[in-house]
């Protein structure tokens, strides 16, 4: 077999099989196949796209490149949840612990955020002396004791996507669905999760533009987890802007406290209670997901949420106190307004302009390498459908220094005020399975 006349095949519109799929893999795994050739047969997908078949082939295939999670020794079924990124996106922080309080079992890998996307993992390591590296023994019996944990991907993790994925950033060829779809799904099925929950999220904030994009991109995926015998649905959720309040990472946390007491903004208390409610469906611990909403709402309502959330840190090494008493993040040096310059209705807030500036801000980076600050970001006063009177806060900038005209201008430019009055956005469009 040889790499090129595969490139020919994929080229003229062929299909995959099994053993081919698998060459492809351990070879470029084991670095005989070299990258000039993967980005060749990369673009040709980009161009011709794979069956069904072979996009589960190929995940499956990258799935097994490394480490499988073997969660069998946790008692019950182990439900999981993945975003496909978005502005403001602290869901797992609120999620988990709902679910953990009404008897769901969360074993969750999570990971680090680049550009203008923040990582689960960023936010959580903002609570000072949080450990997101657990050995499996470890990792199993936490979960085994309070039902949540959220660490970090292991090395040995489907070593395939990380080399591909690489690849795919330097030619042009992430936008492709398949390649997206194996590359989630690969991770999450050697991860161990019984059920996977994919929150499919399109907008300007999100890697999908449209709505109708998402569906492909989710219907994908619920056939490859289908095909590996994996309960796997997913939401269709709107990201042109961002999911609640907060951008950066400790202000993300000190939201995902108020949301779970019950305090939080709207939209993001109700994605938890619906992704809630599929995850419990799925472990079968409710038989629909009206009651399993009722509960998590009184979990969320009455502390128990919380107290898993405490109970988590804590097994984790982090200071319990900064959940107990939100006072005790670090401020960040500079807190300034951003005032309206008009009167009307937002229109338009773009959820990728503010990510870009809260990454500008030193919240994010554009190297997995780089430093961030726990700090800074964004939080909104204001979003699409609010009224605003001249004068009156959009938001607030926690920043580091002096924020440049520069930065304030890319903030300006991210919201559109018009006259008329604007409907709130639908934040769930569906739920596919």
């Amino acid at each position: 077999m040889r790499m090129v006349d595969l490139i020919e095949l994929k080229k003229n519109n062929g299909e995959f099989n099994k053993e081919q799929i698998q060459f492809i893999i351990d070879g470029y795994v084991n670095e005989k196949i070299p990258d000039y050739q993967v980005s060749a047969l990369l673009m040709a997908i980009c161009f011709n796209g794979l069956t069904a078949k072979e996009t589960a082939l190929l995940t499956q295939a990258m799935e097994y490149s490394g480490d499988i999670i073997d969660l069998s020794m946790i008692e019950g079924v182990k439900v999981d949840k993945h975003s496909t990124g978005g502005v403001g996106d602290k869901t797992s922080l609120v999620l988990g612990p709902i679910v953990a309080a009404c008897g769901g079992k969360v074993a969750k890998m999570s990971g680090r955020g680049l550009g203008h996307t923040g990582g689960t993992l960023d936010k959580l390591e903002s609570i000072p002396g949080f450990n997101i590296y657990k050995e499996k023994d470890e990792f199993i019996k936490q979960v085994n004791e309070i039902g949540l944990a959220i660490i970090g991907q292991t090395a040995s993790l489907v070593p395939a996507d990380k080399k591909l994925y690489a690849l795919r950033d330097v030619t042009a060829t992430v936008s492709c669905i398949p390649l997206i779809a194996s590359s989630i799904m690969s991770k999450k099925l050697a991860s161990g999760a019984d059920t996977i929950l994919l929150d499919v999220k399109y907008g300007k904030g999100a890697f999908m533009q449209t709505k109708e994009d998402a569906k492909v991109l989710a219907k994908t995926m619920i056939e490859i987890g289908k095909h590996c015998g994996k309960d796997t649905r997913a939401t269709i959720s709107n990201m042109n802007q961002p999911l609640g309040n907060a951008i950066g990472n400790s202000l993300e946390v000190i939201e995902a406290i108020h949301t779970l007491k019950g305090k939080g903004p709207k939209d993001l208390e109700e994605l938890c209670l619906k992704a809630g409610s599929t995850m419990l469906v799925q472990a079968k611990l409710y038989e629909n997901e009206d009651s399993a909403y009722k509960a998590l709402k009184e979990v969320m309502y009455n502390g128990q949420g919380l107290k898993k959330l405490k109970e988590m840190v804590k097994a984790q090494g982090g200071n319990v106190s900064y959940i107990e008493n939100i006072d005790n993040f670090e401020k960040a040096n500079v807190m300034i307004d951003l005032t309206s310059k008009q009167t009307g209705y937002i229109k338009t807030l773009e959820a990728k302009a503010l990510g870009v500036v809260a990454m500008k801000l030193g919240g994010g980076r554009m190297t997995k390498d780089e430093d961030i600050d726990h700090r800074v970001g964004l939080v909104l006063n204001k979003k699409i459908g609010d009224y605003v009177v001249s004068g009156e806060p959009l938001l607030k900038i926690y920043a580091r220094d002096k924020v440049s005209d520069e930065l304030l201008e890319e903030l300006y430019h991210a919201y559109e005020i018009v006259d008329e009055k604007v409907d709130r956005p639908v934040l769930i469009e569906e739920i596919l399975k």
